[in-house]
């Protein structure tokens, strides 16, 4: 089941189309992230989900219902761009800030008390949000986003403006709140975030969805056959074993053992074939296939579609 679906959905402002034909399916309890270059079209469509802007064309739906004003309470966003108001106090905007997404002023005390003592800023609660770094706006904005308790997240670029213990602290709440039910739209340059948050993946560039599906799915469609052992001992006779159905890319060797790369040449020889033939030599202590990383895919993939374009 999704738990949101943007049908080729359509958007152009003035002479330039934002949006031509995307169409993608969130998975209900997934980390989804939603990547691209600058300028790809990721914001607008994000916009257009939270119902700032409408599509063109094209439909939103949210658990199989057209999504309409009465599912904002049941979705929190996080921009990229802040929009917390420097003159007030963090207590009284933050207040304010669950109160519009339905909240109560007892409820929303209570969650605010909560979080405020979870991530120790019980001090800033009378601070002007003026007097606060990036980086401390980002921990009160990321809770106002959360609070409600909402079943779609969206986060655009949630580590910006953290040192790395903070945006720790900040990917571990997210992981918790995915394992608590919370479906998730992350959106990131950030290709490692990617490949240790994501369970699917939908890639934008010009406008267009260029990839979409499981993030190992993906890895995998996109990898070469290319395998990584590790041996105990020594392999026996391994100059003889190059042949046309494979060659060692790399050898490394030590007293206890070692570890090689192969690439397969024989478009018929499977994985278990050669880890079959690698087992006559020596004996095997590891064996995996070596999965391109997300960056390598983006680059790739970004790069064939523009040069299909220019």
């Amino acid at each position: 089941m999704n738990t949101l679906i943007a049908e080729n959905i359509v958007k152009k402002f003035s002479n330039h189309l934002a949006l031509d034909n995307v169409t993608i399916e969130v998975p209900k309890g997934s980390i989804y992230g939603l990547l691209g270059p600058n300028g790809a079209g990721k914001t607008t469509l994000i916009r257009i989900i939270n119902q700032i802007t409408a599509p063109d064309t094209g439909q939103v739906w949210f658990n199989g219902k057209k999504l309409s004003s009465k599912h904002i309470a049941q979705i929190g966003y996080l921009p990229e761009e802040r929009g917390l108001y420097k003159k007030m106090s963090v207590g009284e905007q933050s207040l304010y800030l669950c109160q519009l997404k339905g909240m109560s002023k007892k409820d929303a005390l209570t969650g605010l008390k909560y979080w405020f003592e979870k991530f120790e800023i019980q001090a800033w609660w009378d601070k002007k949000v003026e007097e606060l770094s990036k980086g401390m706006q980002q921990k009160v904005q990321f809770i106002t986003t959360v609070l409600h308790k909402p079943e779609l997240l969206i986060f655009d670029e949630p580590f910006s403006g953290f040192d790395p213990i903070n945006a720790n602290t900040i990917k571990n709440e997210i992981q918790e709140l995915n394992r608590k039910g919370a479906t998730i739209i992350f959106s990131t340059h950030n290709m490692s975030s990617v490949e240790e948050l994501c369970s699917h993946i939908a890639l934008i560039n010009k406008s267009k969805k260029i990839l979409e599906g499981d993030i190992n799915m993906v890895r995998e469609q996109h990898s070469a056959p290319i395998y990584e052992l590790e041996y105990d001992g020594f392999f026996n006779k391994l100059e003889t074993t190059l042949t046309s159905d494979y060659k060692i890319l790399e050898l490394n060797e030590s007293k206890t053992g070692g570890n090689l790369t192969v690439e397969v040449l024989n478009d018929q020889m499977t994985s278990n074939d050669l880890l079959k033939r690698m087992m006559q030599h020596g004996t095997i202590s590891s064996f995996r296939k070596n999965l391109p990383s997300m960056n390598d895919i983006f680059i790739k993939v970004v790069g064939d579609t523009n040069s299909v374009t220019e």
